[in-house]
């Protein structure tokens, strides 16, 4: 299994760090390193329809997979994409610049390789999917498969809820507190996280299937501790003040539950 697997990484890791090259010089050309966010979900999608393409695997299996990670990874990428078009860096990068100060080409060249060694090892539960020869969708798969229509929808609906929200207010000072934003601040991120949980019990019904549980505990590491709630609320606070601070005296930060009490003023009080 391990030559198998092995066998199936290399075309599919040769892709990947190809395409982050490909978005480093399309980087040096633009002088914004936010183009990286699309590349990291379209390399999962790339890693998933190389697996299914060429993985040993029972059809119907790696092409259930593939789907899943295809819809996901083609959707965020196309959302990132659009949203830095036009836009000025990202303010996380524009830090890195700070930071680094001098040879910046190169240590983005080398943040841009790191990206694609982070979208290879979370490609783990497609990989494992890929190998698993059994002839038939177990429960533990329809299980996984299920619980990620459930978070896609959750997502999604988050995703439209925050869209109207923006539409309607017309100023970034308010705070959205409607539908699942009024029970979490970052739902979206939570039911994004779900998709990973969902990927790894899919994964869990193969031979070593549980090594796939590593990556929602890497994603759940990186939205707690590096890109994604302490950068986002961060921005909320610096651009929202006061309305942010009840916000989240309030409200669950991450998995969506019932109110704490805080005197929160203007229910119209989301923050992606």
């Amino acid at each position: 299994m391990i030559t198998q697997a092995i066998a199936l990484l290399l075309p599919g890791t040769g892709l990947v760090i190809g395409l982050m090259f490909v978005l480093w010089l399309i980087h040096l050309r633009m002088g914004n390193a936010s183009i990286v966010d699309p590349g990291w979900a379209y390399g999962l999608a790339i890693m998933a329809l190389t697996f299914a393409l060429l993985g040993p695997g029972y059809f119907w299996r790696r092409w259930l997979m593939a789907g899943m990670a295809l819809a996901w990874g083609l959707r965020l990428g196309t959302y990132l994409l659009l949203r830095i078009l036009g836009k000025e860096e990202e303010g996380r990068y524009q830090e890195l610049r700070r930071r680094w100060k001098t040879n910046l080409k190169w240590k983005f060249l080398l943040f841009f390789q790191f990206q694609a060694v982070l979208v290879i090892f979370l490609s783990l539960p497609f990989l494992l999917a890929a190998l698993n020869t059994a002839p038939a969708i177990s429960a533990l798969e329809m299980i996984g498969a299920a619980l990620w229509l459930a978070a896609r929808a959750g997502e999604s609906t988050a995703d439209r809820q925050l869209a109207a929200f923006k539409r309607e207010s017309g100023t970034s000072k308010q705070v959205c507190q409607r539908g699942l934003w009024a029970y979490s601040r970052h739902p979206n991120y939570f039911f994004e996280w779900l998709v990973w949980v969902a990927w790894a019990i899919f994964a869990a019904a193969s031979p070593w299937g549980w090594v796939a549980l590593l990556c929602p505990l890497l994603m759940l590491y990186l939205l707690f501790r590096v890109t994604g709630i302490p950068a986002t609320e961060q921005q909320a606070l610096s651009t929202k003040g006061d309305a942010y601070r009840l916000y989240q005296q309030a409200t669950s930060a991450f998995v969506p539950w019932f109110h704490k009490p805080a005197p929160i003023a203007d229910n119209r009080i989301a923050a992606r």
